[in-house]
């Protein structure tokens, strides 16, 4: 029998468009932070234009959400940012950074998808800081410290000649980056082998920064998304020290084979807990919000002794 690294919540799905006091179609994608003693659940929503926006919901113990009485944040109608926003904003990422906790986000528009930051000190405002890539990029997720002084992302620019792989940039402010290097690919025939990207925000351990990460694989009835880890060197995350050769989730109960867009599991969030821990989150064909829990060092292990190349 396969290891089972991520236990589902018996409860799932946790969160979904009935749970939601304004009409919305989906509820998924959600980046998840605790704050506190609360956790904050920032998620994706498709409204019935087809266009996102993003909710907040608020939960005591990482599993039972509120949503909050209106959106959390909505296409802008102020320059810059209006233009880069107008088809929708999606797939939240937070990140717990000295003073703040910043967002990163999928900005829509004609013109392709970027990717926008904002910050929040209590999640009762936002404030958009900047576009800090061009189009088109996806899934950006910020490391949670400086690492060597600088800021530290992943992202998933789209290429032709190295198609949806996993990137790293540095920035010396949050809003100019650069020194950027491919790190990570998908291997051919593989679980992960169509594209790569960032999941949830790294993660820190005393053997390297743990990224959770999805991967896509073709079949005959449509692509599978699944997730798998990586473990990169804490003092120099390019270095990557070990990716997870096997899946550590894949699209199993109903709602996550069947819905807005069948067969995947996608996070944009997990919180680690002071137990050795993980809590998972992760949206179910594109349609609901799923959670479980997953044993750290076993996610590290499985990157350091059944690993595959990232390159």
């Amino acid at each position: 029998m396969n290891k089972l690294f991520v236990t589902r919540y018996e409860g799932n799905p946790i969160l979904t468009r009935d749970d939601i006091p304004y009409p919305v179609q989906t509820v998924h994608n959600a980046g998840v932070v605790k704050c506190g003693d609360r956790y904050i659940m920032l998620f994706r929503s498709h409204l019935d234009t087809g266009r996102s926006i993003i909710g907040l919901a608020e939960s005591d113990d990482g599993f039972s959400f509120r949503a909050g009485p209106e959106p959390f944040m909505v296409p802008s109608k102020a320059p810059v940012f209006a233009e880069y926003e107008a088809f929708g904003v999606e797939d939240p990422r937070i990140t717990r950074l000295e003073d703040a906790y910043y967002m990163t986000y999928s900005a829509y528009s004609a013109h392709g998808v970027r990717i926008g930051l904002a910050k929040t000190p209590d999640f009762k405002s936002v404030e958009r800081i900047a576009f800090i890539t061009q189009a088109d990029y996806r899934n950006t997720v910020l490391f949670p410290e400086r690492i060597d002084g600088r800021y530290v992302k992943l992202d998933r620019p789209h290429s032709d000649i190295s198609p949806w792989s996993i990137w790293i940039s540095y920035s010396p402010d949050l809003r100019h980056w650069g020194d950027s290097r491919l790190i990570m690919k998908p291997v051919p025939y593989h679980w992960d082998q169509t594209k790569i990207g960032p999941g949830a925000p790294p993660i820190r351990t005393e053997r390297g920064w743990l990224n959770i990460y999805h991967g896509v694989f073709p079949t005959m009835a449509g692509h599978v998304y699944r997730l798998g880890v990586a473990l990169h060197k804490l003092d120099d995350p390019a270095q990557i020290l070990g990716v997870g050769d096997r899946w550590i989730l894949q699209p199993e109960d109903e709602w996550e084979i069947v819905g807005y867009v069948p067969n995947v599991v996608f996070t944009c969030g997990a919180v680690p807990e002071e137990d050795g821990t993980l809590k998972l989150y992760w949206g179910g064909a594109d349609s609901v919000m799923c959670a479980g829990t997953a044993v750290i060092d076993e996610l590290v292990e499985l990157c350091l002794t059944d690993s595959r190349p990232a390159i």
